[in-house]
């Protein structure tokens, strides 16, 4: 899978369960892994990290921007 589209994934992840985006993923992860698709466990954990960083990126109410 390309980059561009784990970073998809993520976005869609962050607009679907918000902050608890990177949870999903990496439930879905772990499902994968239940089911031996080693390669989509590869996958939703690359999904998993991006929607970790795409939060953390997020700046809380009281932290200035600039």
């Amino acid at each position: 899978m390309e980059e561009i589209d784990i970073w998809r994934a993520a976005e869609q992840m962050r607009k679907l369960y918000g902050e608890d985006a990177s949870t999903h993923a990496a439930m879905r992860a772990d499902k994968a892994l239940e089911q031996g698709d080693t390669e989509g466990f590869a996958v939703w954990k690359r999904i998993t990290k991006a929607a970790a960083e795409l939060a953390r990126q997020k700046p809380s109410a009281d932290e200035p921007l600039n």
